[in-house]
């Protein structure tokens, strides 16, 4: 197969960037580059939220791959040029700058955004979000000056800087609309555990709440939050973590179906026949078959980002194969290594292996007998167990798995 310009994939994240190397691996021949709007290296954007803000390392030092990989695989790379206008009869991309880019197939890995708070004094100084790295620098330069930071959301992100915010000594308080943390991603034993976990090490967390206002100093200073309960909250820092949403300009410029991200069928396929799309801007066709689930669903993680990558890589490499891949998830809060595998949407019953007390549990899901998902609180081998045994389509038997004397993957059955 052979494309006159190659391969255009804008947006140089983790899905542009594996997107690119499957295609050299799968041995596409034609030209490839990766446009980015950022200038910084593509990087890992999961330590942001912790090991960035906590000193321990720079987003220099989180690169996906060296320069010289992509000078031997030619992959060329154009960074800190932002892509806002495709001409797909002329097979021209032209970005702000003025320069523009040929080619011959193109996919999109245009991630997506925060989602925006619009209350008054939302656009106050120090009210910060955290999607990449330039947002995590400057976060890290405001927890240097911060006394009490405030968090808005209870997903991933949003813990995430809790626990970092109060590892490094600062009081903290987390308030969400919804009545139990972790809510899209976990179960609500889980949830509880995490929501116990956070108020032991200090963390305040107000549930079933918004804010009303942020109001500040003379300066232009965040200085303070009001809830929907009428609750005023004094803050030097308030980050706001309550989602992602989808970056859809482009694709919706080139005509294409949009619903809740760029719509893709299995092979990474857009609506035009043609384009193919990978990562947190897609809404693909759920990877596994349960009761309940969309049907289409949007993730959010760098597993689904590489795994989506990679079939749309092979779709334009001739080599088309469908994302079957059973999805999984981590985060990292504290001491405490959460990984979930699967996807609870529809279960029926629970399992809890492990003691949560003890900070070290699991919580396996099922449908009638059939094991369809799992938590893991510092169980990484029953999260592995548990994730081999989805991805061959194996079952665990719920009476056997509360033995935590015997090792959950010598329960799986065949």
């Amino acid at each position: 197969m052979s494309d006159t310009d190659g391969v255009l994939v804008i947006g140089a994240c983790q899905a542009g960037i594996q997107l690119a190397c499957s295609l050299r691996e799968y041995g596409y021949p034609d030209p490839i580059t990766v446009v980015g709007a950022e200038r910084h290296a593509p990087y890992q954007r999961p330590p942001l939220s912790k090991a960035v803000l906590h000193g321990e390392t720079t987003p220099g030092a989180l690169a996906l791959r060296s320069e010289a990989f992509y000078a031997d695989h030619g992959i060329a790379l154009a960074l800190g040029e932002r892509i806002t206008r495709v001409d797909r009869s002329t097979g021209v991309a032209h970005a702000l700058s003025g320069r523009a880019f040929a080619f011959g197939r193109l996919a999109l890995a245009v991630g997506a955004r925060p989602r925006r708070l619009p209350v008054p004094g939302a656009d106050l100084g120090g009210v910060l979000y955290l999607r990449d790295a330039d947002d995590a620098l400057a976060l890290k330069h405001a927890l240097a000056n911060a006394g009490h930071v405030v968090v808005i959301g209870g997903g991933f992100i949003g813990l995430e800087v809790a626990a970092s915010a109060r590892r490094l000594g600062h009081r903290v308080t987390v308030a969400l609309l919804e009545d139990r943390l972790l809510g899209r991603a976990v179960g609500e034993a889980t949830s509880a555990f995490f929501h116990g976990a956070h108020t032991r090490r200090g963390v305040q967390v107000h549930l079933g709440v918004q804010p009303v206002q942020f109001y500040g100093d003379d300066r232009g200073n965040v200085r303070g939050v009001e809830l929907s309960d009428g609750r005023h909250i004094t803050a030097d820092l308030v980050v706001v973590g309550i989602g992602a949403v989808p970056r859809t300009e482009l694709a919706e410029q080139l005509g294409l179906d949009i619903s809740n991200g760029i719509v893709v069928d299995a092979h990474g396929v857009t609506s035009d026949g043609t384009t193919v799309a990978a990562g947190d801007c897609v809404a693909c066709p759920p990877p596994v078959d349960l009761p309940d689930l969309p049907a289409r669903i949007r993730f959010e993680s760098v597993n689904t980002a590489i795994e989506q990558a990679k079939v749309a890589a092979a779709t334009i490499a001739g080599r088309p194969v469908p994302y079957r891949v059973v999805p999984w998830f981590w985060s990292d809060q504290f001491n405490l290594k959460l990984q979930v595998a699967g996807l609870s949407s529809g279960h029926d019953r629970y399992v809890l292996r492990g003691d949560p007390e003890m900070e070290k549990f699991a919580v396996l899901y099922y449908a009638g007998e059939r094991l369809i998902a799992g938590d893991f609180v510092n169980r990484p081998a029953d999260f592995l167990a548990v994730k081999a045994a989805l991805a061959g389509g194996r079952t665990i038997s719920p009476a056997a798995a509360t033995d935590v004397a015997v090792p959950l993957k010598k329960l799986v059955l065949t």
